[in-house]
């Protein structure tokens, strides 16, 4: 069975005050002048995975301006295991909540529901920006395969933030530190081994495929700021966090884990590095990832993760962008695309739904468009 959002309902939700859609599991065309609210629908589709959705906004920002009311956001899941329904929202001055089925749920339990992958056009100098950014997105890729990872990293953070809090006071008792040092080495090497794992699967995916766009091949590497390589194994992370410690108190940080990894890609017909292709070139290795991600789980689960893909369509010329909507559609997945006129979506056709979205007093409208 295809894994399908079947319907989504908005309420305060950024520029829209009220926004019902019901939809048959065929991507998801949605065109409209910019500003008009077509980001802020594929922002709360992205909310029904763990995370703060594709623009990391805090659950405050999402509410509906000046309105001082809370958000929600709720759908209706079609997947391998049945039909869901998630609602998740935030009232003023609290944290998100999420209900699956009616019943509280921490966010990590989306995972194992729906797998949602993005590409939006703030990713578009994800390889000659900062590591934080790719270490995100390696992330995501992860935690499409394995649900888990998201328990894994959300411990390692925990004890990596009280051991830095140790270390900005200047604690010397030595059984706080082998504590959360142990907790960090046991995830750290989960973590690790789960994200080798994905880019493993990356690569499985890449192999022969059919496809218009370039492949890539990617690694995790260590910082270049004289770092020490990350071990492998819990035990020699262990020993490793303990014999940075004299190095750690100076710095008032844990300089050394997977929190520091970085990833590096290459474009493989090329043999070069990403950060010194065009951005074209950059740009079609995204948008291969994300195709190879989704094959990969469409292989593995049975079912293709549903795509975000933000403004995708102006950045391709006509042939690679009909060879992205037959990839799409061969895939099976319901995927999300925005842009800002109908002629983008014309090779789509019937093979896709079609909405419009206008702004009409600062208020986003959805409205159904012809194929």
């Amino acid at each position: 069975m295809r894994l399908a959002v079947t319907h989504l309902a908005l309420s305060h939700f950024r520029s829209h005050r009220r926004a019902a859609l019901d939809l048959d599991g065929r991507p998801v065309a949605i065109f409209g002048p910019n500003g008009a609210g077509k980001t802020n629908l594929i922002e709360a589709v992205s909310l029904l995975s763990p995370g703060r959705g594709l623009r990391r906004a805090a659950a405050a920002d999402l509410a509906r301006r000046p309105d001082a009311i809370g958000w929600r956001v709720a759908a209706d899941l079609n997947g391998p295991d049945g039909r869901h329904q998630i609602d998740t929202r935030a009232e003023p001055g609290s944290p998100r909540a999420t209900k699956i089925d009616d019943k509280p749920a921490p966010q990590t339990a989306l995972a194992r529901l729906a797998r949602v992958l993005w590409l939006t056009p703030a990713m578009d100098r994800l390889w000659i920006e900062g590591a934080e950014g790719r270490r995100r997105f390696l992330d995501r890729i992860t935690l499409s395969f394995f649900p888990d990872h998201a328990d894994a990293a959300l411990a390692y953070d925990k004890a990596m933030r009280e051991r830095n809090r140790l270390l900005k006071d200047q604690v010397q008792d030595a059984r706080w530190f082998d504590a959360l040092e142990a907790r960090m080495a046991e995830t750290g090497a989960d973590i690790t081994r789960a994200r080798r794992a994905a880019l493993d699967r990356i690569a499985s995916a890449q192999h022969g495929a059919q496809t218009a766009f370039p492949a890539a091949a990617l690694c995790l590497i260590d910082p270049e700021d004289g770092a020490a390589p990350l071990p492998d194994g819990a035990e020699a992370l262990r020993r490793a966090f303990a014999d940075a410690r004299r190095g750690d108190y100076r710095a008032g940080r844990t300089r050394l884990g997977p929190h520091r990894t970085d990833l590096a890609a290459t474009y493989t017909a090329k043999g070069v590095a990403a950060a010194q292709c065009s951005t074209g070139e950059q740009k079609a290795m995204l948008i291969s990832l994300v195709l190879a991600n989704a094959r990969a789980l469409r292989d593995d689960t049975g079912a293709a993760p549903i795509l975000l893909l933000d403004e995708v369509a102006a950045h391709l010329d006509a042939a690679r962008r009909a060879a992205l909507y037959d990839e799409i559609c061969a895939l099976g997945t319901q995927a999300w695309l925005t842009g800002t006129g109908p002629e983008l979506f014309t090779d789509l056709g019937p093979r896709a739904q079609h909405l419009s979205v206008t702004e009409d007093g600062g208020e986003s409208r959805v409205h159904p468009a012809n194929g």
